[in-house]
């Protein structure tokens, strides 16, 4: 493994922008070199139809794409005719001329330019090929299909993925990006697609001023020019040019549909409501707060039980206590009291699980320790000396007193795919990806990624556990994305679809996993194909098979520069339909599916 020293040289990130106003950071970067964009598509699409139940009765192509390259090319992103912005005075555009040289000629001349980029906030490397970012696209009908879309599938596959609107000023790391969501229409064997922005508080602003001025939470906020950027936003917040006050969230990572709303979410904000339009479109409603209950950010991957129907969160801070809050819904969307988890001191969690009775919550080693910035170091660490371990909190505990920690040393889990009780031996079962090093999605680190699918065992009896890898030597994978089948979330599973993420960061096919045995059976997308997240959508029916459903994935075919929806039978894994996009999809992180039975009452 490679030292915790060589990964912390390559500036590791800083997590939650909205609460590092009093931070100090060391070791400055600087872009080298500009990032050259490929051509965004432009897609005129006519509406056919007013009615999303009726893609069966479109005739003939709806959409037109225009011409698309995948070499780069020089940016398509608009700068503004004047710095006058929306509602700007004289004074305001005085500071705003100031700033800007500021910004030009100290931090990004003097304090980023000498210092090379890591890979991991390098622009050219993050956001280069099929992670480049693409043009909005209004509705698009009658899509080519190769095969046969399952009559069964009913509804909108909705696709979450980071997107920047403008080319970035300096660092950035692909997690940065603007939050765009993808949705593939499916109903009566037909195809639609579309994707818009989720137009947050940040997204609007800096659209609104023509450039991006909300600090970079991974790729910027590092070293001195960490500093002065951080500087140079409150600057611009005194002046009245930005505010943060509402929100600085990108909203790119999760998807969930809940309460009649589907939200998108990034642990740095609270989520934002997506309507998906009778036309087929998307909309973003508002920062959804859930009626002014929701005070904190919330992470992206809340736990839906499908029994109660209840939604499950966490929420984390790395500024002041208490680190960690625990809370939840009910369907109706009324919040619980938050419940205090002590913690010594603030620890990355971008995922936990749950079970029938109990909240499953991990306490790893990737930390935030904010004084190593005062002695120039990082503030987010792997810390060797830490143990990792696992909460197990009662779903509806009053408090923390109720927490039984369980030390599982030497595991970092960056996701969670199910975890259940065994009543014959009173243990709890967790099924995640064990990554190392922990921090390599984020830092620059000699040793590549190993991600390991885990079964972990934490006796609440004896506070012993114990852990070991699914897959047999022979057969072992980076499986790094995925899904158990979402009825039977919390309870015992028997399979889980996970990416094969290989060659690392891209995603070559995806594995269905027997967890009792190890048995794997594989779905490679072919030579020069690559996709992400394999969502499994269960047939609406009873059915006794936990298999019995179909995977959603996004593939691009990187020689076409096609884009295309393959839908694979979850039993067999034999390919029943491609459904051919009509422009490039970018690589993104997390999807769900919302039925056309909850469209008709979304609020």
């Amino acid at each position: 493994m490679a030292s915790a020293t060589s990964c912390m040289n390559s500036h590791p990130p800083i997590s939650n922008p909205h609460q590092l106003r009093t931070l100090l950071v060391a070791k400055p970067i600087k872009l080298q070199s500009k990032q050259a964009f490929p051509t965004t598509p432009r897609i005129r699409c006519s509406v056919s139809s007013n009615s999303l139940l009726d893609l069966a009765t479109s005739t003939g192509p709806a959409c037109r794409p225009a011409p698309y390259r995948e070499e780069a090319a020089t940016a398509t992103f608009t700068k503004p005719a004047s710095k006058t912005g929306p509602n700007w005075n004289l004074l305001q555009r005085f500071a705003v001329a100031a700033l800007d040289t500021i910004e030009e000629a100290f931090i990004s001349n003097v304090l980023e330019r000498p210092h090379p980029l890591p890979k991991t906030a390098d622009p050219a490397v993050q956001i280069s090929g099929n992670f480049a970012p693409v043009g909005e696209q209004a509705p698009c009908r009658n899509l080519t299909v190769q095969g046969r879309i399952p009559p069964s599938i009913d509804g909108v596959y909705v696709r979450n993925g980071a997107n920047p609107l403008f080319e970035p000023v300096a660092g950035h790391h692909l997690f940065d990006g603007d939050g765009m969501v993808h949705a593939v229409h499916l109903r009566n064997g037909t195809a639609a697609y579309a994707c818009r922005y989720t137009e947050t508080e940040r997204f609007r602003q800096e659209r609104a001023i023509g450039k991006p001025v909300f600090p970079k939470a991974i790729g910027e906020l590092h070293g001195h020019s960490g500093i002065a950027r951080l500087l140079l936003f409150y600057a611009r917040s005194l002046c009245g040019l930005v505010d943060g006050s509402r929100g600085v969230g990108v909203a790119n990572a999760g998807l969930i549909y809940f309460n009649d709303r589907l939200l998108a979410m990034s642990e740095d904000d609270i989520p934002y409501h997506v309507r998906i339009t009778p036309s087929g479109d998307l909309e973003t409603v508002e920062r959804y707060d859930f009626h002014g209950e929701l005070r904190s950010s919330m992470i992206a991957h809340p736990k839906l039980d499908p029994v109660s129907r209840e939604l499950f969160a966490l929420s984390y801070d790395v500024i002041k206590k208490p680190y960690l809050k625990y809370f939840y819904f009910s369907p109706e969307g009324n919040k619980s009291a938050d419940v205090e988890i002590p913690l010594d001191q603030p620890t990355m969690m971008h995922d936990f699980a749950i079970t029938d009775n109990y909240v499953v919550v991990p306490d790893q080693q990737v930390v935030f320790k904010l004084q190593e910035m005062i002695r120039g170091g990082s503030p987010v660490i792997f810390d060797r000396a830490k143990t990792a371990r696992f909460g197990v909190l009662p779903k509806y505990a009053a408090d923390a007193s109720e927490m039984r920690w369980v030390d599982v040393p030497d595991c970092f889990c960056f996701h969670l795919w199910n975890a259940w009780e065994e009543p014959a031996t009173g243990e709890v079962v967790v099924i995640g990806s064990c990554m190392t090093p922990p921090d390599s999605v984020f830092n620059e680190c000699e040793e590549s990624l190993k991600s390991v699918l885990t079964e972990t065992r934490l006796d609440l009896k004896s506070g012993k556990s114990t852990h070991h890898p699914i897959l047999s030597p022979a057969d072992q994978l980076n499986l790094e994305a995925g899904m158990v089948n979402r009825k039977m979330v919390g309870r015992k599973t028997r399979y889980a679809y996970l990416a094969i993420a290989e060659p690392w960061p891209k995603v070559s096919g995806f594995a269905k996993v027997d967890l009792s045995t190890g048995e794997i059976k594989k779905f490679i997308y072919g030579d020069s194909r690559f996709g992400g997240e394999p969502y499994f959508l269960p047939k609406e029916t009873d059915s006794s098979g936990e298999d019995d459903g179909y995977v959603l994935s996004l593939v691009h075919n990187e020689k076409t520069t096609k884009s295309e929806l393959l839908i694979v039978n979850g039993a067999d894994m034999q390919l029943e339909a491609a459904v051919k996009m009509p422009s490039r999809v970018p690589y993104g992180f997390h999807g769900t599916f919302v039925s056309s039975r909850d469209l008709v009452t979304q609020a």
